[in-house]
């Protein structure tokens, strides 16, 4: 069974439109940095991984809106490795500030050698996804 890791961010001024919510493309940014705290928190961090020859691009990325965020706001990035299939990985996002559900996502990545070929998952991406 899968953890869930939460990742909080305080929304700055620039991550914010002239209607004074967040810029739907940061929440891929969001994303992203949650993603690196699960890693670092499950004992893999991303630049170590990457040291090792370990690629995670991501290849299909999804996100639904269900209400906004504004500036100072502090909302809480929770993912969760939700399934590992062959080489391929999906990562869930939901977003909150406080209890209410802002968005939920996924992101899809492959694992690669940095030389673009795919590699098997390490024994370490298995424990995280089961």
């Amino acid at each position: 069974m899968s953890t869930t890791y939460r990742h909080d961010i305080r929304i700055p001024y620039a991550d914010v439109d002239q209607m004074g919510v967040v810029y739907y493309a940061h929440y891929l940014v969001y994303f992203e940095m949650a993603r690196n705290a699960l890693l670092r928190e499950a004992g893999m961090p991303y630049a170590q991984m990457e040291q090792d020859g370990v690629m995670l691009p991501v290849v299909e990325a999804h996100c639904e809106y269900h209400l906004p965020a504004r500036y100072d706001d502090l909302i809480t990035v929770c993912s969760e490795c939700l399934r590992l299939s062959g080489v391929r990985l999906r990562i869930r996002y939901e977003v909150y500030r406080d209890d209410t559900l802002l968005m939920t996502g996924y992101t899809h990545h492959v694992c690669m050698r940095p030389d673009g070929r795919v590699l098997r998952p390490t024994p370490a991406l298995r424990r995280l996804c089961g």
